[in-house]
């Protein structure tokens, strides 16, 4: 007796439904992790987001005010420091050369934003970070007095320096053109006068340990460019001011 034929199956045209919940399942799981792990980080990102406002100049008066902008007289990602003198005093800490070089993209940035890199550069050495300011930017030609117009750009740059504990020099600096005044018979004079002017005013903003801190005059005798041109001798008019490493501070006397 033959055996009968079974009859095939009809196909299923609601298969589709089953992959579909598992798909809606999945991302529902991921929303609930990603949801987790939002409120378990909310207290770190919140810190975080408060240092981040802290660095790029955004100050708030008080738990859950909205921040408002550090007013320097200009957009400023660098806090001014006759506004931070006005807060409470933070620990300072001990720079090393990532911290300086850290540091040195976070002015270069600023000088760029505010298009100052013709008044300020900063560099990198063996001796520590070292902050050049331009004669152009900081002083008239034969004079050691600092620009009214000056103190905003120093207050601002200084800032970035003033959290750290390393010792710091300001090293006058002068081009070989011979100068003879009253005021300043020679080089030696003028950029002495100069170096000294910078580190009273960096004193005065009560950001600088005055026993931290010291002044020297070099005159042309330490150029870091050709004086045989204008462009040279530019460069070479300015006050550095050094923020010493260890083995610098070490060679202080």
């Amino acid at each position: 007796m033959a055996k009968k034929k079974e009859h095939e199956k009809e196909p299923n045209h609601e298969r589709w439904l089953v992959s579909y919940a598992d798909f809606i399942t999945l991302l529902f799981a991921v929303f609930v992790t990603l949801y987790a792990m939002s409120q378990t980080d909310k207290k770190k990102a919140e810190e975080v987001l408060a240092s981040m406002r802290e660095s790029f100049g955004y100050s708030t008066t008080s738990a859950g005010a909205k921040p408002t902008v550090i007013d320097t007289g200009s957009m400023s990602v660098i806090p001014s420091m006759h506004k931070m003198t006005q807060a409470p005093k933070r620990g300072k800490s001990r720079g090393s050369e990532q911290d300086f070089r850290a540091t040195k993209a976070s002015i270069e940035a600023y000088l760029m934003k505010v298009g100052a890199q013709n008044k300020v550069s900063v560099s990198v050495t063996q001796r520590g970070l070292v902050v050049s300011l331009k004669e152009a930017g900081f002083f008239d030609s034969g004079s050691a007095t600092l620009k009214s117009g000056s103190y905003a750009l120093l207050n601002d740059v200084m800032a970035s320096l003033a959290s750290y504990s390393n010792g710091v020099r300001v090293e006058g600096h002068t081009d070989n053109v011979p100068i003879s005044s009253a005021a300043f018979p020679s080089n030696w004079e003028l950029s002495t006068a100069r170096a000294t002017n910078v580190l009273r005013y960096l004193v005065k903003q009560e950001d600088f340990d005055p026993a931290n801190i010291s002044a020297a005059g070099y005159g042309e005798y330490r150029p870091v460019a050709d004086n045989s041109d204008e462009d040279g001798r530019a460069k070479n008019r300015r006050v550095d001011i050094v923020l010493l490493n260890e083995q610098s501070e070490r060679n202080e006397p």
